[in-house]
């Protein structure tokens, strides 16, 4: 096999690992939480594994598996692009995310694929990490206002019904005769932000295998059957180290606050998916098939929704919950630090 396909097939897998013992735990954590004492985790399985299924032969089928956003890197997605040193992301990620830290996948591994876009003197590179025009910077722009609008949406969303809500939902355990209808609604919560989800970021594992292009049946079938096996995995293990993220949230095992998670999640990955609030025209400030990571959302989402708990419920702000929003937000900027660090390193091994 030559160099470049190993680079390949080998960075796929080690991508799909990463990717998914990352990031799933942003989508699926709150219905692993909320439902791995009642139901099987094989069962679970099923469920998730039956949408990522769909989502990639539909993808396969039209020719667009990464979902447009791999468009500004496809022409540059060439064989003889693989060196060996396209290993090193996934390799630092798994390490990383092994350490039970949620990083971002998108700044990780992403930024690699626009090295001959990046400036070779250290001040320039630097400089275009905030300009907006540049891939990285672009990707940058649009993940720090993911976690911009997340915070805002959630916190101005629990504050305003928490006192209905949370603060209810501790006080009664759900009854069994309502059971069945908030397994309905979060099942169909969580399918719908699972597919959000895997639309916007398949394209940081396709990416080692050239977006998709020219992919025979025989090769789509592999890196499907790779990542439900690395999905099972996922399931078995109840999400591993990033899960307790999502444990140590308020209230996350209740599968009523657990589906208004879901649903807020879903519908800000949408927006940002699209450009459009269902239908509604309206100039965003980021481009919609630009990458970005899903990983600054969904922990602004959790930082605005246990803000907007504490305050409304306790009247105040603790320095624990502070402390814990900061921590989750450090954990996150230090996977852009370590992703620029890399971009600066490979782009010395590459020259």
């Amino acid at each position: 096999m030559e160099l470049s396909n190993f680079v390949m097939w080998f960075g796929f897998f080690l991508a799909a690992f990463s990717v998914v013992g990352n990031d799933v735990i942003q989508t699926l954590g709150t219905f692993l939480t909320s439902n791995e004492k009642k139901i099987k985790w094989y069962v679970l399985y099923a469920f998730a594994a039956t949408i990522m299924t769909a989502a990639l032969v539909n993808g396969y089928v039209n020719a667009d598996i990464h979902y447009g956003r791999l468009d500004k890197y496809i022409p540059e997605l060439t064989p003889d692009l693989y060196e060996w040193y396209y290993l090193i992301p996934p390799f630092v990620l798994l390490f990383i995310t092994r350490l039970g830290i949620p990083v971002s996948t998108t700044f990780m591994i992403l930024t690699l694929f626009s090295l001959n876009k990046v400036p070779n003197d250290i001040g320039s590179l630097f400089a275009s990490i905030f300009d907006s025009s540049t891939k990285m910077g672009g990707m940058i722009n649009k993940s720090l206002l993911g976690y911009m609008v997340a915070f805002v949406s959630a916190f101005v969303i629990y504050i305003s019904i928490s006192g209905l809500t949370e603060k209810r939902y501790k006080k009664n355990p759900i009854k069994s005769d309502h059971y069945k209808f908030w397994v309905a609604a979060q099942w169909m919560t969580t399918g719908f932000l699972w597919f959000q989800w895997l639309t916007q970021d398949l394209a940081n594992i396709y990416v080692y295998l050239q977006g998709g292009q020219n992919m025979s049946v025989g090769s789509f079938i592999l890196s499907l059957l790779i990542l439900l096996g690395l999905l099972a995995l996922i399931f078995y293990r109840r999400g591993g180290n990033v899960q307790e993220v999502v444990r140590r949230k308020t209230n996350t095992s209740d599968i009523r606050s657990a589906t208004f998670v879901d649903l807020i999640y879903a519908i800000i990955l949408y927006i940002f998916k699209y450009d459009a609030i269902f239908g509604m025209d309206y100039q965003f400030p980021w481009t919609g098939n630009l990458p970005m990571s899903t990983t600054w959302v969904f922990i602004g989402l959790l930082a605005g929704r246990e803000f907007g708990i504490r305050i409304r419920t306790d009247h105040k702000l603790k320095k624990e919950t502070l402390k814990e929003v900061l921590v989750d937000l450090g954990k996150v900027s230090l996977g852009l630090v370590v992703s620029v660090l890399l971009v600066v390193i490979i782009k010395v091994l590459s020259a």
